[in-house]
């Protein structure tokens, strides 16, 4: 095969200022998924100083939050963590579904990396499970996605 030029990006966190949206709702999974977040760009180089966590009430309300975020100019990515979890009614429809959309809209218009990890699991038992147990922690799953992203970003 010839040689194609390839860009990829680097787990290299040093240097960057990273919001991480977290809801309330659910706060006792939304905690372990920004201590992910927060551990992944730590070890990947980024300041603690660097970081900063915005605590919403829940996902609905975060694509105001990350466009308000994005519009700052002062980030160069933003990790959004919440759980939104099935229950008897289609509330967790109308969230799940235009928290993802706004959230989509907000990096397109904004040119920003976003790390989506806001969990949408039919019971508390898959949650759990993607906080930190069977499944890993989607914290860092995104705080890694919004990384790569960025630095390929930085590149083109």
């Amino acid at each position: 095969m010839p040689h194609v030029k390839t860009v990829e990006g680097q787990l290299d966190a040093h240097g960057l200022k990273v919001a991480i949206v977290a809801s309330r709702f659910n706060d006792f999974i939304v905690d372990k998924l920004v201590g992910g977040a927060v551990d992944a760009l730590t070890r990947h180089g980024a300041s603690p100083d660097d970081l900063t966590i915005v605590k919403i009430p829940g996902a609905f309300e975060m694509p105001l939050v990350a466009k308000k975020l994005a519009a700052t100019g002062k980030y160069d990515g933003i990790v959004c963590v919440g759980a939104v979890i099935r229950g008897a009614t289609p509330h967790f429809d109308y969230v799940a579904g235009e928290c993802a959309k706004g959230l989509a809209l907000v990096s397109l218009e904004f040119g920003i990396p976003l790390g989506f990890g806001v969990l949408t699991t039919e019971n508390l038992e898959q949650a759990i499970e993607r906080a930190g147990s069977k499944s890993g922690n989607k914290g860092v799953d995104a705080a890694m996605a919004m990384l790569e992203t960025a630095r390929v970003c930085a590149q083109i």
